[in-house]
């Protein structure tokens, strides 16, 4: 698969993965006010996030088409 996940939304899908993750633990952990299901619900999801940070790559955008990788002038695909 071709990388579609640019700088920018790498860093935000990382950014929410992290806090999606410590909200899990602090739902599970029972410090935060969330239902029980809520804590692996937000668990995969932030594993999804991060997942997909770390390698670039997006399923959903590959099937609508988008990509936010900059590409510059020179470089073709």
């Amino acid at each position: 698969m071709d990388k579609n996940v640019g700088v920018t939304d790498k860093r935000v899908r990382t950014v929410i993965g992290a806090v999606l993750g410590t909200v899990s633990l602090a739902t599970l952990a029972g410090a935060a006010p969330l239902p029980a299901i809520a804590s692996p619900i937000l668990g995969v999801v932030a594993l999804v996030m991060l997942g997909t940070a770390a390698t670039e790559t997006c399923g959903l955008y590959s099937l609508l088409g988008v990509d936010t990788c900059s590409v510059s002038p020179d470089e073709t695909r």
